[in-house]
């Protein structure tokens, strides 16, 4: 490196990025200076085994005393596109204060200068760049930083010792892990082990979120125990596991040693050849290996590598730095050492490639004349560790194979004895059940196969089966009361409900009012909510087009709606299913005191032997519900919806009674210049959502204003494509909420509205809909036809035993009567025949099914259209 030179390494997408700051006098003589930061992109050629540059920039600024230094250099998320760029922290110092610039290089190799600040200190400890872009530092004992979005220097209401980590966490944004002197509570409701280590160490860990301002508690990073000698933590995974922070991270301390901790528990140890550990990172290698990098104040590198223990795998000395990226495109990470070499200015001249299995590549070697056989040593090295690694799983795969095979020998076997032993004591044995099956880990694969099996559709009789309603088909029974809405809901049992269609609830009266009508008009939705809460599942009824009108009056009922309510056949069927009414509040509570009765109502399929299915209506009991005007001001069945830990808490009932009340609606957003991180923020920040702590993927509005209560879903498909899915009370909240999007939105984004269903669906759909028209209309005329073609039939034969007896009953005056006699018989088939009818009912009923199935296939082709 030249005199008045400074360099700085940064991996990005496989590429070297070299830093350079260069001195450079503007007129020859003068004392003012021109600065440049250069960067070179270098990449590694295969071919040659050597670095080469692939394109270059630079950044000029102006300096009179050549005191402008490259104090940092990371890469981090740009906001306003969501993008990962390389960034740089540059320090110029002045007379009385500290000029500070970070910078943003683009892939044009273009620098863009975000903001500047001023201190009248320098940064020297616990210096970061993390998302924004922004930069975090430490200084005297108190945590500062400062975004690209406010350009104003922040402190954080914390003290603090040292920083060992700043980084994503899920649900919480940028979070700080830090040290800090030990703040014991008064009340002993914390963590009894917890107290005793703040108490004992005199110190303790905590994380501070920097959107959110709060402090989360360290324990489920590390036990306060470690924080005397922890000095950088590197946190490999973070998740959310049953509204609870799963992390695992890995962490060095001042008696060299590395700890690999687990939801805060640590899992082993691993004691590091040099001293003084000063960080850590990951590489993830072609054989999924994990790879801990841990570089030293002196120079020194070491690999620990993670498989049954931690485990020094190998080290290295006099290196310069240490970057990790995919180098030669194989699709995994590599290590990318530097060495000190005072003989050659270019450090990327001295280095080493390798992920300590297949793939190692050395400066130094003369490859031109060797080759042949450095390339056919690299080449049949890589072959065959990939073949031993394909023979490694399958025989892995294999040995799974077998023990689950015995396994299930294990359990054979174990019933036969259990079987044997009721034989010998005259005892009747009982076979488990396939419902047992699959609620008894033991049993898990065994099936009786002689007590257990379901008759086929053709061993049924020509008699339909009697619809049976079990004993408990409703697993609760629950109101809610929202806004002038009563919303009740029946969660039913997954077996009662497979076997029905056209599924809704109707509200009785069970007062004697003889002035009103005692059923009381309200809506019926089928809502599933996953059992893992991850997805919402609404089957509102579609409203027919404009144009269309109602083909038949089928007297105030829905059948026809509900028809389009049904489950589509792409919807697992796992889950919980709830049958919900909604009707108005107002006119109950005029009599301040009503009872209702809750009816389900359904069809329920039948099969006859010749695989065709017929339902039969059904109406079941539910229960009773009391309704008062006194509970409900006192709100007892009111939606709570509050705010806890930056969730929204609400009981499953009071979810689906927000979104029962709502109209759903979906929008397709597509972005081709930039990511979609600003729909995130908007719905985290300016809409004032929360996520539920029963599911996840949904968020409700605490706005205040028309737009409270809207619960909204927002789903990527990629970092350019999402969809957003709006669960409203009317028109005018939907468009208050897409005006605020698209002040967020770039200007190049696309919002298009999503019809309900995907095509693919709609289409199978539409097919299942032509067939039951076309066996609907075939069904009834083919019984027509038969009639006819029967009645036919003994004409044609009663015509020809005339024509054949015609002689022999002419002659004599009784075969005149007697042919006089058959003649007007046959003239009377005839006049009936030709004068066929049909009762109005049959007709009716005929001409409703045919309507019926029309306006299905007519209502899906509307939506295809």
């Amino acid at each position: 490196m030249l005199p008045g030179e400074q360099e700085q390494f940064l991996s990005y997408n496989g590429e070297v990025l070299v830093f350079q700051l260069l001195n450079q006098k503007l007129v020859e003589g003068a004392s003012d200076k021109t600065m440049n930061l250069r960067v070179r992109r270098m990449t590694f050629n295969r071919d040659t085994k050597v670095f080469v540059q692939k394109s270059s920039g630079a950044f000029s600024m102006h300096d009179s005393h050549g005191k402008i230094e490259i104090l940092c250099c990371s890469c981090t998320t740009d906001s306003r596109t969501g993008l990962i760029l390389p960034c740089v922290l540059l320090k110029k110092r002045k007379r009385n204060n500290v000029k500070y610039l970070l910078l943003l290089l683009h892939c044009s190799n273009q620098f863009e200068q975000l903001f500047h600040f001023k201190l009248d200190y320098e940064l020297k400890e616990d210096v970061r760049l993390f998302a924004g872009p922004s930069v975090l530092w430490r200084h005297t004992d108190k945590l500062f930083y400062i975004s690209s979005n406010t350009c104003v220097v922040q402190s954080a209401p914390v003290q603090l010792s040292s920083v060992v980590w700043a980084g994503e966490i899920v649900d919480e944004g940028t979070v700080v892990l830090g040290i800090r002197t030990a703040c014991l509570p008064e009340s002993e409701d914390a963590d009894e082990f917890s107290i005793s280590d703040r108490a004992i160490w005199g110190s303790e860990f905590f994380a501070y979120t920097i959107q959110t301002q709060k402090v989360l508690t360290g324990t489920c990073f590390l036990p306060h125990a470690y924080s005397r000698v922890v000095s950088s933590v590197y946190v490999c995974k973070n998740e959310r596991w049953k509204r609870q922070l799963r992390i695992s991270l890995v962490a060095i301390t001042r008696k060299n040693q590395l700890v690999w901790f687990q939801n805060g528990l640590p899992k082993g140890v691993c004691e590091l050849p040099y001293e003084k550990p000063c960080s850590v990172e990951t590489a993830v290698t072609s054989g999924n290996d994990l790879l801990f990098i841990v570089s030293f104040a002196s120079g020194n590198t070491c690999v620990v590598q993670r498989r049954d223990s931690l485990q020094v795998a190998s080290k290295w000395q006099k290196v310069k730095s240490v970057l990790v990226d995919d180098f030669i495109g194989s699709g995994s990470e590599q290590l990318l050492l530097l060495f000190k070499d005072d003989s050659n200015t270019d450090v990327l001249s001295t280095f080493k490639i390798t992920d300590l299995g297949a793939v190692h590549y050395t400066s130094g070697i003369d490859y031109k004349r060797d080759v042949p056989a450095a390339e056919g040593l690299q080449e049949n090295g890589l072959l065959t560790v990939q073949a031993l690694e394909t023979r490694l799983q399958a025989g892995f795969a294999s040995v799974r194979e077998l023990q689950q095979h015995l396994e299930l020998k294990k359990r054979v076997i174990l019933e036969s004895c259990r079987a044997l032993i009721d034989l010998v004591e005259e005892r009747t044995h009982i076979l488990p059940k396939a419902k047992e099956v699959k609620c008894r880990r033991w049993y898990s694969g065994l099936v009786s196969l002689w007590d257990d099996v379901e008759s086929p559709p053709h061993c049924l009789s020509k008699e339909t089966l009697a619809p049976q309603v079990p004993e408990h088909f409703g697993e609760n029974l629950w109101l809610r009361v929202v806004g002038d809405n009563l919303v009740v809901g029946v969660k039913l049992m997954e077996s009662f409900y497979l076997s029905l269609t056209d599924v809704s609830l109707s509200l009785v009266m069970d007062q004697d009012f003889s002035s009103i009508p005692p059923i009381i008009k309200c809506q019926s939705k089928i809502i599933k909510l996953n059992k893992a809460f991850s997805a919402l599942a609404v089957s509102s009824c579609q409203v027919e087009p404009p144009s269309k009108k109602m083909k038949l009056d089928l007297h105030g009922k829905d059948d026809l709606k509900n028809e389009f309510c049904k489950r589509p056949s792409g919807v697992q069927l796992g889950g919980t299913k709830t049958v919900i009414a909604v009707t108005s509040l107002s006119p109950l509570l005029a009599f301040h005191r009503v009872c209702c009765i809750v009816l389900l109502h359904a069809k329920k399929q039948k099969h006859w032997n010749d695989g065709l299915q017929e339902s039969k209506k059904i109406t079941v009991l539910c229960g009773k519900i009391l309704l008062s005007l006194e509970d409900i001001s006192n709100g007892r069945y009111s939606v709570k919806m509050l705010r806890d830990d930056s969730y929204c808490t609400g009981s499953v009932e009071d979810i689906l009674a927000i979104l029962a009340v709502s109209v759903k609606y979906s929008f397709q957003v597509v972005s081709s210049e930039c990511t979609l991180t600003p729909v995130n923020s908007w719905l985290l920040g300016k809409m004032e959502c929360t996520p539920f702590k029963e599911c996840h993927d949904n968020v409700f509005c605490h706005k205040a204003g028309n737009v409270y209560g809207t619960v909204f879903n927002w789903s990527l498909k990629s970092p350019f494509e999402g969809v957003l899915t709006v669960f409203c009370r009317n028109l005018t909240v939907l468009f208050q909420c897409l005006h605020s999007l698209t002040k967020v939105l770039p200007p190049s984004c696309h919002v298009k509205l999503l019809r309900c269903g995907s095509k693919g669906l709609l289409t199978e759909q539409l097919a299942l809909a032509l067939e039951k028209e076309i066996l609907t209309s075939r069904s009834y005329f083919s019984k027509e036809s038969k009639a006819e073609k029967c009645l036919t039939w003994e004409n044609d034969a009663g015509k020809k035993i005339n024509n054949a007896s015609l002689a022999s009953l002419l002659a004599t005056e009784e075969g005149v009567q007697h042919f006089r006699k058959k003649f007007q018989n046959e003239r009377e088939e005839s006049v009936l025949s030709m004068n066929q009818t049909m009762s109005g009912a049959l007709y009716q009923k005929m001409a409703l099914k045919i309507a019926e199935a029309q306006l299905s296939s007519d209502m899906i082709m509307w939506k295809l259209s």
